[in-house]
């Protein structure tokens, strides 16, 4: 880790709070569509639309900065994107902790390529762990069996890993994490909306749905974005990606607790082997 000399303490417990806002996206995902009180394309969008607001918001608030100056290129908008539509279509038919183990799978085979294209070394625990991990996720996802995630669910929340993994190594640039994520959300937002002439839901918006989705796009969205754009600049990309890896564990907590959702054999065989991956590429 890059952390600050000064106070690592502080760095990691950042961290773990950016991995629980990201659980928490899981959870009210599913939880708004699994009680029928939103649709995908409805959920997505006013996620995206709350977010970028209350991002704006506070951006102006802290300095009256203007968002214009911190462009960052289209990366960062495209990425979000990807994620959050793949992100809320897979929750169709995903339990939240398989699909949060699906995409910070993916995320970590994304931010290691990243982590590969940019020359950074790797020692051999963190090939080790990182191999550990990614067969926790085939086995996962491999056909067959009553447990086995859908496959059209498993797709897209394969997409959403290419995008937030993408999203993630480019946050490292950034050197105003907030007024970035701000502008992020705000680019993505017209090409976010897009589902909703596309694919329009069928399932009408009640006030429910809409509070769950604000609350995902203002807090465990747009500041937990922000947060891990705060952090990622200390992170060595590779174990920034392990890191996120405690997710699916911390979601699949949520969607027993909220949701009623039960503990397979197939992702408890998948989940330890996942977290013995992290703890192998973490162990100096």
């Amino acid at each position: 880790m890059k952390a600050s000399q000064n106070d690592p303490l502080r760095l990691i417990l950042l961290t773990v709070l950016t991995m629980v806002a990201f659980a928490a996206n899981s959870v009210l995902n599913r939880l708004a569509l699994a009680d029928g009180a939103i649709g995908p394309s409805g959920f997505a969008s006013i996620r995206l639309v709350s977010g970028a607001l209350a991002l704006a918001l506070m951006v102006w608030v802290r300095n009256g900065a203007s968002l214009s100056s911190q462009f960052g290129g289209i990366t960062g908008p495209l990425s979000l994107v990807l994620y959050i539509i793949g992100f809320s279509f897979a929750y169709v038919t995903l339990d939240a902790g398989v699909g949060a183990l699906i995409l910070f799978g993916g995320v970590q085979i994304t931010m290691f390529a990243g982590a590969l294209l940019s020359s950074e070394r790797l020692p051999l625990t963190r090939w080790l762990g990182a191999g550990v991990a990614f067969a926790g996720l085939v086995y996962l996802l491999w056909p067959g069996g009553a447990a086995a995630p859908e496959i059209l669910g498993a797709g897209l929340m394969t997409a959403a890993a290419l995008g937030w993994g993408i999203y993630s190594l480019h946050g490292r640039k950034a050197k105003d994490p907030l007024a970035a994520t701000a502008v992020n959300f705000t680019l993505a937002v017209p090409l976010g909306l897009l589902p909703l002439l596309v694919f329009p839901d069928v399932l009408p918006i009640t006030l429910w749905g809409v509070a769950l989705a604000v609350l995902s796009g203002v807090v465990t969205s747009g500041l937990g974005y922000a947060l891990w754009y705060t952090v990622l600049p200390r992170l060595d990309a590779s174990i920034a990606a392990v890191a996120q890896l405690t997710v699916p564990i911390i979601a699949l907590a949520g969607g027993m607790v909220f949701l009623g959702e039960a503990l397979t054999l197939r992702f408890l065989i998948a989940a330890v082997l996942v977290l013995g991956g992290i703890a192998i590429s973490i162990r100096r």
